[in-house]
């Protein structure tokens, strides 16, 4: 009853606007000169910085999970260094598909290794036929300088050359042969053996011819026989065929042997010519037809080279060794439902890209938490913070922001109040093995430490008009006073300009101030109108 009326008493005075001691039951603080210390605190949950994912790298419809760790196994370095297995997965159908694999790619080696050899063999008998078809032309040319001299053949090379398809007739020939000068070889020496012939035939003709004179002389003055006579008309005659022959021999050799040897020998280098066009067409179809096979042939042994090199990693694969020490934290245990539905056990199909399990590092911890947006341009990544971890809560940690998201996280639906918050990374100093993945954590980042400036309490400042305002207590009516502020913490506030160190200041500062007439002196006066 005591309190109760006590209570009532300080009420009815608080509401006694003519109370001369109003001043005295108002709360106020005094300005002063303090330390400032700026922080910005959200909660989050331990993380490791470093995490090291195990997925299944081997394709196909699954594999069944043959043996594996327990989950929070703890690997050590030593496991590392010893190549500890973790996981093993069934891998009988994979290694039967090697074998078969493995075996075809032998006889696949073997093709691309004879195909090999048939391209350098092909290779080799084209430099043999183009040397031959070369050395074919060249003897061509030189068989019919032989028989023309270099000069006739000089001139039916020519016309050939300047028109390949043209026919060369007997009549050309002879307009070439025509100039006796112009010949050599083989052909000058038949045309002078035909012309001694017949020099010789005409020599003995016309010495037979005087010898037939002489006797006939001789004859009638009865010095001769008749034999002697009819022997020298048979010399005569004989040496007469002879020169005839002689003749007609020559003009045989200028009409047709001279002509035939010549276009034969000149059809022979012709036609030399036009088989080292053939060979040089063929033996680059037979190098195409030899490369192709070889390039095939390469194709499907580097193919079957990889294909069986995947399996041998896909094999290697199935048997998943510690790559970092850490605990062994299986993939399903993110996801809550999936770890209650369908956990990872001995048994389970894991397909590629399924991450079996994950290994976080111990000696990097940290946490991850969300700042809100009115906060987060005071975050900067390498500011101090201290950590508390409601696992432990009388053992700090310290640690430093190492990043900040420089877009909010997106909306989750109608869960979502609004606010927008940005993911933070905040770095845990030192390896802690009481400090788990999971656990909850309070973050307090230091954003700044002011020294001596002026602070009040953070709800002394109200916002009037778009200004900001302290109200002092001058032992009568507050005063309102507009104040420039700085910095500030859950708890103070930096005043740069508008109070006094030594001020003191409502700490709760009015709604507003109503204007109200006093019926004693019929004036105006303003009262306070509540908080």
């Amino acid at each position: 009853l005591v309190v109760a009326g006590t209570v009532f008493v300080l009420l009815g005075a608080m509401r006694t606007p003519e109370n001369s001691n109003l001043s005295k039951i108002r709360a106020t603080f005094t300005a002063r000169k303090d330390e400032l210390i700026v922080t910005v605190t959200e909660t989050g949950s331990i993380k490791a910085q470093q995490s090291t994912d195990i997925e299944c790298d081997v394709g196909g419809r699954g594999m069944e999970i043959a043996d594996i760790v327990p989950e929070g196994t703890v690997i050590t370095q030593e496991d590392v260094d010893n190549g500890r297995i973790l996981c093993q997965l069934n891998s009988s159908d994979l290694e039967d598909y090697y074998s078969r694999e493995k075996t075809e790619l032998s006889a696949d080696q073997a093709s691309y290794l004879q195909a090999q050899e048939s391209h350098l063999i092909q290779l080799k008998q084209n430099e043999s036929d183009i040397a031959a078809a070369q050395l074919a032309v060249e003897f061509g040319l030189l068989d019919l300088q032989n028989y023309l001299g270099k000069t006739a053949a000089e001139k039916l090379v020519n016309q050939v050359e300047q028109d390949p398809n043209a026919t060369i007739e007997m009549s050309v020939l002879m307009e070439f042969l025509a100039d006796p000068n112009s010949l050599g070889g083989e052909a000058l020496q038949s045309l002078k053996q035909y012309k001694d012939n017949i020099l010789l035939a005409e020599g003995q003709f016309q010495k037979f011819t005087d010898v037939l004179a002489g006797t006939v002389k001789l004859h009638d003055a009865n010095y001769a026989s008749d034999l002697d006579l009819q022997s020298a008309k048979l010399d005569v005659d004989r040496f007469r065929v002879q020169k005839e022959s002689a003749e007609e021999a020559l003009n045989l050799f200028n009409l047709y042997g001279l002509p035939k040897q010549a276009k034969q020998l000149l059809s022979d280098y012709a036609e030399s010519k036009r088989d080292l066009v053939r060979t040089y067409a063929r033996t680059r179809s037979q190098l195409a037809q030899a490369e192709v096979r070889l390039e095939s042939t390469k194709a499907r042994y580097e193919l079957q080279t990889e294909r069986v090199d995947k399996l041998e990693r896909e094999i290697a694969a199935c048997t998943i060794r510690a790559p970092s020490p850490g605990i062994v934290i299986y993939g399903s245990s993110a996801d809550w439902e999936k770890r209650r539905q369908d956990p990872i056990e001995v048994g389970d199909m894991v397909h590629r890209g399924q991450k079996i399990f994950s290994i976080p590092n111990s000696n990097l911890m940290g946490v991850e938490l969300r700042v809100h947006e009115a906060s987060v341009n005071m975050v900067k990544p390498g500011q101090r913070a201290k950590v508390t971890v409601e696992a432990h809560p009388d053992t700090p940690f310290e640690g430093k922001v190492t990043s900040v998201a420089p877009l909010p996280d997106p909306q989750r639906g109608w869960l979502d109040p609004g606010s927008k918050v940005y993911t933070t990374q905040v770095t845990i100093d030192g390896a802690h093995e009481i400090i788990k993945p999971g656990m909850s954590a309070k973050v307090e980042i230091l954003v700044d430490h002011l020294y001596d400036v002026v602070i009040v309490p953070v709800q002394v400042v109200a916002n009037r008009g778009g200004r900001k305002v302290c109200y002092i207590d001058t032992g009568g009516m507050p005063e309102e006073r507009e104040v420039e502020t700085g910095a500030f913490n859950d708890i103070f506030v930096e005043i740069v300009n508008g109070v006094e160190v030594g001020e003191n200041v409502l700490l709760s500062p009015p709604r507003n101030l109503e204007p109200k007439t006093d019926p004693r002196t019929n004036t105006t006066v303003a009262s306070i109108a509540g908080r």
